[in-house]
Parts: structure tokens; C-alpha cells; sequence
């Protein structure tokens, strides 16, 4: 096969994506498996501007246009999205697009762009306060519930991470078409190095929904010393104190990591995952889990985690202490969970995806060819 040949055989991916949270990490390492499989990847960027490390990344594995418009989650109405559509249309031209994918279920609403669409529902304010409120949007807010809903209409196939949510989206937003679930994945290599006797928690903090509060209410009782990292304030003026535990605030990707691979136990205490990539990372560093009794977590991690009532603080010391005090069964609870972690690797998660994505550009094809 010639240069030329495998280069026309290559598909080329428009990819929306944020840097804000865990998206960005989903985004290129699919993108980073797909490439073998003969994806390329052009990764069109929303919300803040990524950061030049964060630029690096994603340029070492394919293309990044920042489009400078913003996310849904950060505006107070429809009207600041108008330009979305127009923006990604004239992208995927542009770049000579065969497919897009794209991360925020509303950026398919209204697109036309005569490709096929995959959305995939990472989060969303309308599961986010049916999980952590327990209720439906503010007024105010009920016009992005309204945007979903014809994104997922106007997609070709909408994934979600976990069976969990994909029953919670269905729960809000009524029956969807096409919605699978492709779990997510991790590039983190399983590894059983020595630990230190510490509790270890990275998120969002100032997402109410990962529920930073409890964990920093907790740490009074815990036996053993509780380090967070993650930032506490939001883009939008968002706050969680978080005054008793040690908060390393704000790291890298590669700083979270090395601080995960020293912790014994990883906790998270979250209301709302819609998968939560920390507990897989921290089961592939050889942690051991206590997670939040949440649907997601149950359904993932059930039998190699201990759960905990994410609104009760003692509830949580009482499992980090557990674990802090037993030796081996935090030994039996970090091996239970590395051995689960091998269910979600990045090279299954790409292969389901390049499935998804090869089944519709065939029917795409075959619609073309009739016409």
C-alpha cells in the first residue's frame, strides 16, 4: 500500500472538547487510541483556553483549534451559544471532517453539517441536579434541558459512560435513540508500588455535586492524614471551603498522579459520576477504594470498594479508618480493585468507539451511494 493509500484510507474525527475537567483526559486518550486504527483527530476546543501544557498534549496526537465560544454550563441563556453550530459546520469543512464527535450533547442541536454526529453525554446540568439536588432545573436553566434533548434528536448515536446514566438520562429526558454505552478507559498502567498511609481525593471541588464538603468534614475523625488536590473555586465565582484536611490545590494531570500512586486509600465522596475517572486511575495505582453509595460506583466498583453514604460525614471516617487500621485489608480491597480496573482499558474503550464510528460512516456511505 502506498503513502498516498493509506493516507486517503484514514479518517479524520472533529472532536469537541473543554479543558476544564475530565473531558480533556477522555478527549485524548480516545483520540490517542483511535490514531492506530487510522483516526486522526482534530480537537475543536470550548470554553477557557487551554493552558500550553495542555496545548502540547493534544498537538502531540492531533490537531487543536481553540473556537473561543463558550460552554453550555457557563452561560444564562440560549442566545450565548448561537454561534456554535455555524462554528463547528465551517470546522468540519474546513478540516475535511468525516465524522464528528462531539462531547456536549446540545452542540448537535440544529448542526447540519451532512456527517454523521456521535454525542456523547459525559454530564449535564439537568442529570447533575436530578442526582444532587434531587430535583428538576430552575426556570431559568430549563432552556438547556430543551437544548439536550434536540442534540440528542439531531445525533446519529449518543453514548453514554455507564448503564447508570444512561438510565438517569433517560429518567430526565424520556427515551433516545441510539443510546449506547461504551464505558470509559484509562492509559494508566496498573502498578503495585510501596504507599504511605494517607487518604488521597482529586475533583472539582467547587462542583457541589463532588461533594468536597463531606470528605473535609470527615477528615476530623480520620485516623490518618487526608490530602486533596483539585481546585475549590469555579469559573463562575463558585467556593467550597475546605479548611481541615491538607489542600494542595490545583495540579497538573502528572502531579495528581504521582500523589495518587503514593496514596494507600483514594477516596471519593461524589453525588454525581457519570463513570468517575479517579476511582479507575486510583484502582490502576494500586489504592484502595471507599466511594460514595451512588448507582454509578455500585454498578462499576461493587465488591472492590468499600461505599459509604456520600451525606454522612462519620460514615466516611468509619471506612478510611477501616482501611487505615487493616493492613491486609487494604491489601485485599486494593488488589480487588486493580483487578476490576482491567475491565475499562483506553485500547476497549477506543475499539468500541471506532465500532460506533464505522457502523455509521457505512451507512452513510450506502445512503450516498443511493442517491
Amino acid at each position: 500500500m502506498t503513502a498516498r493509500s493509506r493516507e486517503a484510507d484514514r479518517r479524520r474525527i472533529l472532536m469537541s472538547v473543554d479543558a476544564v475537567g475530565g473531558v480533556w483526559r477522555y478527549a485524548l486518550d480516545l483520540a490517542a487510541g483511535l490514531r492506530p486504527m487510522g483516526f486522526e483527530t482534530v480537537f475543536a476546543v470550548f470554553g477557557p483556553r487551554p493552558s500550553s501544557g495542555q496545548m502540547r498534549e493534544a498537538e502531540a496526537i492531533g490537531k487543536l483549534v481553540w473556537c473561543d465560544l463558550p460552554l453550555d454550563w457557563m452561560v444564562e441563556d440560549e442566545a450565548a451559544l448561537r454561534s456554535v453550530s455555524r462554528t463547528l459546520s465551517d470546522l468540519a469543512a474546513r478540516e475535511k471532517a468525516d465524522i464528528a464527535h462531539l462531547n456536549l450533547p446540545s452542540q448537535a442541536a440544529g448542526l447540519d453539517i451532512g456527517l454523521p454526529v456521535v454525542a456523547v453525554s459525559h454530564s449535564c446540568v439537568a442529570t447533575w441536579f436530578r442526582a444532587v439536588r434531587g430535583c428538576g432545573l430552575p426556570e431559568t436553566w430549563q432552556w438547556q434541558e430543551r437544548l439536550n434533548r434536540k442534540g440528542f434528536d439531531g445525533a446519529d448515536a449518543v453514548l453514554a459512560p455507564s448503564r447508570s446514566h444512561a438510565a438517569l438520562l433517560g429518567s430526565v429526558y424520556g427515551p433516545i435513540d441510539d443510546l449506547l454505552v461504551v464505558h470509559n478507559g484509562s492509559k494508566v498502567s496498573p502498578a503495585a508500588g510501596a504507599k504511605e498511609n494517607f487518604a488521597f481525593a482529586a475533583g472539582r471541588w467547587w462542583d457541589d455535586g463532588k461533594n468536597g464538603a463531606v470528605l473535609d468534614a470527615a477528615s476530623e475523625e480520620i485516623s490518618c492524614p487526608v490530602v486533596m488536590a483539585g481546585s475549590n473555586r469555579g469559573p463562575n465565582g463558585q467556593r467550597v471551603p475546605l479548611e481541615r484536611v491538607q489542600n494542595r490545590g490545583e495540579l497538573s494531570h502528572a502531579e495528581t498522579m504521582a500523589l495518587m500512586a503514593r496514596a494507600a486509600i483514594v477516596v471519593s465522596p461524589s453525588l454525581y459520576e457519570p463513570f468517575g475517572l479517579a476511582a479507575l486511575e486510583a484502582a490502576r495505582c494500586g489504592s484502595a477504594l471507599v466511594l460514595a453509595d451512588i448507582p454509578t460506583y455500585r454498578e462499576l466498583w461493587d465488591g472492590a470498594a468499600l461505599f459509604a453514604d456520600p451525606h454522612d460525614p462519620h460514615a466516611f471516617a468509619a471506612a478510611v479508618n477501616q482501611l487505615a487500621r487493616d493492613s491486609s485489608l487494604r491489601t485485599v480491597f486494593a488488589n480487588r480493585a486493580r483487578i476490576r480496573s482491567l475491565d475499562f482499558t483506553a485500547e476497549a474503550q477506543a475499539e468500541a468507539v471506532a465500532r460506533v464510528y464505522a457502523r455509521l460512516l457505512s451507512a452513510k456511505q450506502a445512503l450516498t451511494a443511493a442517491e
